[in-house]
């Protein structure tokens, strides 16, 4: 299993000053610090850095522009593989021919290091940009093949009921022949089956959901994918997830760091957030369904310790970080996608987990191999 890492660019509230001097200062200082510790994970041997794309995430998310970061990125960096994760692909984020242009520029300027991650999103995000939410999953589809397309011809055009190109010459095209990996956010055995059928890679995660959860998606996915019928040139049959990991010389150091303050406001921000702007989108029932999860962890009581207990968080000494992790190898998981910068934990714990994670973790992670792998 490979290790690798995931950036929000998290600048939690309070910003200290007031609007806008706080927030900006806030995230002009977590972006030197995120360049900083993906230029150590590179040093160190770290397989891909995904970079997502979010929209008016106030706090937790100030990254909607991952081409951005990670041309940046490609210049500063040598060996990490460079991941969108994802684009938001339906028509009204951003049409194809631009998808198509800038990962296929990031992939130029980084000597074919990209790894295509493709989604849809959520309500808060798609009705901000107009998008169909009906029709998103249908505009996702066409939207890769589209794009692909865009990177095989010389001269590529197209029409159909809700897309139209005229006969252009895209350019760049990409490094990597016939195109960077392909890969589809999934967090339901629903959706991971779409992926598996499709030939895309599965970029889940096991936040808030115990690891029989996602071994299952798991299962879903590889079952799916036995037979694909590739949406693109390249079949891509990893599974990718991530969670939240902190890795310390000690636990007491890692408690010291105040990791789970940290924890506690990442999945306090996410329940508010839910109920702020995903929850008014459901159905009633869907509603009822959810909030009886969300309450106790918008009141702050998140049950931080059965999380780490089970594995669903990586917190710990290398020691122990190594032993959560081989749980993860052992359903499958190909790669383990590590969500380090987040909360109020320091720059500085960041760096020494990502340091101790590089030297001590990840060359027994990856010699590491499982019993028996479902």
């Amino acid at each position: 299993m490979k290790l690798d890492l995931l950036y929000e660019v998290d600048v939690p509230k309070p910003w200290g000053k007031p609007h806008p001097y706080g927030q900006r200062e806030g995230e002009q200082r977590a972006y030197r610090e995120a360049i900083e510790q993906i230029r150590l994970a590179d040093r160190l041997g770290f397989h891909t850095i995904w970079a997502v794309e979010h929209h008016f995430r106030e706090g937790r998310s100030h990254c909607p522009a991952p081409e951005v970061l990670l041309g940046a990125l490609s210049q500063v960096t040598e060996q990490i593989r460079l991941g969108f994760g994802v684009t938001l692909t339906p028509f009204a984020f951003t049409p194809p021919q631009r998808i198509a242009e800038k990962v296929a520029a990031v992939d130029v300027l980084s000597g074919g290091r990209v790894e295509w991650g493709t989604g849809r999103s959520t309500p808060m995000e798609q009705t901000a940009f107009g998008v169909d939410r009906a029709l998103s999953r249908q505009d996702w589809a066409e939207a890769i093949r589209i794009v692909v397309g865009m990177w095989a011809d010389e001269y590529f055009e197209y029409q159909s009921e809700r897309f139209t190109f005229p006969r252009r010459m895209v350019t760049p095209k990409p490094v990597q022949d016939p195109h960077p990996p392909c890969w589809m956010a999934a967090t339901s055995g629903d959706s991971a089956r779409v992926a598996g059928e499709n030939g895309l890679g599965l970029l889940s995660f096991s936040i808030m959901q115990p690891l029989d959860t996602l071994a299952k998606v798991i299962r879903d996915y590889r079952a799916a994918g036995e037979h694909p019928t590739p949406l693109t040139s390249v079949t891509t049959n990893k599974v990718a997830a991530y969670t939240l990991v902190h890795c310390a010389d000690t636990m007491q150091q890692a408690a010291d760091n105040g990791i789970w303050e940290s924890v506690g406001w990442w999945y306090q921000n996410l329940a508010q957030f839910t109920l702020d702007w995903e929850l008014p989108h459901l159905s009633k029932e869907e509603q009822d369904a959810t909030f009886p999860l969300l309450k106790p962890l918008m009141e702050g009581d998140v049950p931080i310790e059965h999380f780490h207990e089970a594995d669903m968080l990586v917190v710990g000494d290398p020691e122990r970080c190594l032993a959560k992790m081989k749980h993860y190898a052992d359903l499958g998981v190909d790669q383990l996608i590590c969500y380090v910068q987040f909360g109020h934990h320091s720059h500085e714990s960041v760096m020494r987990t990502i340091e101790l994670l590089g030297k001590e973790v990840r060359p027994e992670i990856e010699a590491y191999r499982p019993a028996a792998t479902p």
